[in-house]
């Protein structure tokens, strides 16, 4: 062998290795990446958090955590499935009772107005938050103790109980709503990051609290878990004593009464508006004829000789998965649909409302065994597409809403809406209670359940003949008339921080019912 191929193969070889060597490191500076990925994620959240707290003082995000991840989340989850089980197992109601029964315990989110007006009118002692939130977390505490202690408790007292215990929720809610739209005025650049940290607490607080309900159900009892809704509560009263607030000195309580009759003409002369009134109209309607007969199919999935008979941890599971599917849809709106006009969103979320409705008919008829598809599996399928077009619908109204506010009584208004949309579901719970009892169906009896849904059904469709009274405009675009619009505009900057103030805590009362 010659010296230069020798020179070559030495030279083939030191290339080689070199190669190997900047491989060698490139794998390492990928895996490097990854792990420092896989740490960013996590520690993303954690400084996320400790960012919030330092700016804005840890006892204010604890008073977000607690209200909506714990009270609204955890909480509101523990007592859907406990109520549906209560009414069924303890009081032994028929499902038509049941329907107007939990119509009733919703009646506080309907007045949310008043509880917002009297946080920002009436101070207590001095402070304007803190005696709120020890009111509700009291009521809570005491409303939630009464149920799980008392075994025979008259259905009237039982449904005190109960609707004390929403007051309580509501209440709350309207406090930390108004601790939230004072850090946005003085924290404007964190407004979104404080929204986040309600909507990230709802969320798993909900996920968790039906994830775990079921089970909690069929180890206590309905009345053991009312007993745990008490922790909860307590927990709001340690959000009033711990609180950082300023208090108020030398309050003019006799003008109260004069700024609550200006409050209301001032969002009387709006509701007068037809740009106001006709959409307000269109989303009680959208909600009250798209009949609810939950504790029909709730009584009919856990029978064990009409239906499917789920477990308590299953029904707890299905409602765990629909909570998923409504986290999707509003990520669906915010990434692809929510620059689209409010005629054509609500046109084609209205019909798929419809459509979705007849998985239902499906399952009750068991036309899903007939082609190989176990209840289970189809259930999971129905309550997730269900809540995740139910979002879709429920999206573009929450928007179109917010653009209905006037300047200067934003956030008031928006709980004036909020209410109207309330009262259309209190209309529809009502309604369905009324078509069960028509169609007879009861505890045992769900033969004409198929009927019920049919028409339920058809029913959701019908608001299609009333789109005429929302507007064609994007959401992007104003609403209100140009002199609506620019009165008083030196409290336009202050209005628009609080905007949103209603919008997470409205959207999880959606879900929970």
């Amino acid at each position: 062998m010659g010296e230069e191929e020798k020179l070559q193969i030495i030279h083939s070889e030191g290339e080689e290795a070199k190669l190997q060597i900047i491989h060698s490191e490139d794998e390492e500076v990928q895996e490097s990446e990854h792990n420092n990925g896989i740490c960013s994620s996590i520690c993303a959240p954690v400084n996320w958090f400790k960012m919030l707290a330092m700016e804005l003082h840890w006892n204010f995000v604890f008073s977000v955590v607690i209200v909506y991840g714990v009270s609204q989340g955890l909480g509101g989850a523990f007592s859907r499935i406990s109520t549906e089980y209560y009414m069924k197992d303890v009081q032994k109601v028929q499902p038509s009772e049941s329907q107007v029964y939990s119509g009733i315990t919703s009646i506080p989110w309907m007045v949310k107005p008043l509880w917002g007006l009297l946080t920002d009118a009436v101070p207590i002692l001095g402070y304007r938050r803190r005696p709120y939130f020890l009111f509700a977390g009291s009521l809570g505490v005491v409303s939630m103790l009464f149920l799980s202690l008392h075994k025979n408790l008259h259905i009237v007292l039982a449904l005190l109980s109960l609707t004390a215990g929403s007051a309580a929720v509501a209440i709350a809610d309207v406090t930390v709503d108004a601790c939230v739209a004072q850090n946005s005025g003085s924290h404007p650049s964190l407004a979104a990051d404080m929204q986040s940290l309600c909507a990230l607490s709802s969320s798993i607080g909900a996920l968790v609290g039906f994830s775990l309900s079921g089970i909690l159900v069929h180890l206590l009892g309905p009345m053991g878990v009312y007993g745990l809704l008490s922790i909860p509560a307590g927990l709001v009263i340690l959000v009033g004593v711990l609180l950082k607030e300023s208090p108020t000195h030398n309050f003019a309580y006799q003008q109260v009464n004069q700024n609550l009759t200006d409050a209301a003409k001032a969002m009387w002369n709006t509701l007068k508006c037809p740009e106001v009134w006709r959409p307000c109209l269109y989303m009680y309607l959208s909600f009250a004829v798209s009949v609810d007969i939950q504790e029909g199919m709730f009584y009919w999935a856990t029978d064990a000789k009409g239906g499917p008979h789920f477990s308590k941890e299953y029904i707890g599971y299905i409602s765990a998965v629909a909570s998923i599917g409504s986290l999707l849809g509003a990520i669906l709106y915010q990434y692809g649909l929510k620059d689209h006009s409010f005629r054509d969103l609500l046109f084609w979320t209205q019909l798929l409302f419809g459509l979705s409705g007849m998985l239902d008919l499906v399952l009750v008829l068991r036309l899903n065994l007939k082609i190989g598809i176990p209840d289970y599996f189809f259930m999971v399928m129905d309550a997730s597409v269900t809540q995740l077009v139910g979002r879709l619908k429920w999206m573009p109204l929450l928007v179109l809403s917010s653009k209905l506010c006037p300047p200067g009584i934003e956030g008031t208004f928006f709980a004036l809406l909020m209410s109207i949309d309330n009262t259309g579901l209190l209309t529809s719970t009502w309604f369905g209670g009324l078509l069960l009892h028509v169609f007879k169906i009861t505890r045992t009896k769900f033969h004409n359940l198929w009927l019920a849904i049919l028409i339920r059904n058809i029913l959701r469709i019908t608001p299609l003949f009333v789109l005429f009274l929302i507007p064609r405009s994007d959401p992007n675009s104003s609403i209100l008339p140009d002199e609506m619009s620019d009165s008083k505009e030196t409290t336009g900057t202050s209005a628009t921080q609080n905007e949103n103030i209603e919008l997470v805590a409205l959207v999880h009362n959606m879900d929970t019912r």
